[in-house]
């Protein structure tokens, strides 16, 4: 009997400990587990990248740049081949890439007869010759390309309509450029309202 008594009392001493263990006692650490979030997958980050740029997409298909316009200071001019016509003259306007580097011209030069010093416009510019079309000319370094100039002869009109003076240069602003090139040419000039002067659109090579 006294065992059995004995073996109540030490369970029920058991869970009075138990009890007053949770309500009262000093509480257990608690373990913090810690969780890393994954990594940005590579498909992800790939959409960050910056688009391969126009002209590197140009370069990679194959594409060429096309060279700049000819500027006046890299353009000697200078008269070519010339012939008479009846009651004119045509000559051959040469521009000459001095640059190192290809460059173009588009289109119609424009052209005065002028005199003095500085060297100064007489009578009316040129007209375009639209008998020639535009074409796109690349002048390689030291490459050429040139404009046929019709003059008309003076003697053609009255004095008193011409007005005539004698020109020792042409003042030729080669095509969408504002500067002149003076090219030396004698001729006789037209002060009055009488336009002597016509030209084409640039052609590849020095027109000989």
């Amino acid at each position: 009997m006294k065992p059995f008594v004995i073996a109540i009392l030490a369970a029920a001493g058991l869970t009075t400990c138990a009890c007053s263990g949770a309500s009262g006692g000093t509480s257990q650490p608690t373990n913090t587990i810690t969780v890393t979030a994954p990594a940005t997958s590579p498909a992800t980050s790939a959409t960050t990248q910056p688009a391969a740029s126009a002209s590197s997409a140009s370069t990679s298909s194959g594409g060429s740049a096309v060279a700049a316009g000819c500027l006046t200071r890299y353009l000697n001019g200078t008269v070519g081949l010339s012939q008479g016509t009846a009651g004119a003259v045509e000559i051959a306007i040469v521009f000459k890439n001095l640059n190192n580097v290809p460059c173009t011209l588009y289109g119609f030069p424009g052209v005065a007869q002028a005199a003095g010093t500085p060297v100064t416009d007489i009578g009316q510019p040129s007209t375009e010759n639209i008998s020639t079309a535009r074409e796109l000319v690349t002048l390689k370094p030291g490459g050429y390309a040139n404009a046929t100039l019709q003059i008309t002869d003076a003697a053609n009109y009255s004095s008193s309509t011409c007005k005539p003076v004698k020109a020792q240069w042409l003042e030729v602003i080669p095509p969408n450029q504002t500067i002149p090139l003076n090219v030396f040419y004698s001729s006789t000039a037209c002060k009055g309202s009488v336009k002597l002067l016509s030209v084409t659109a640039v052609r590849p090579g020095n027109g000989g």
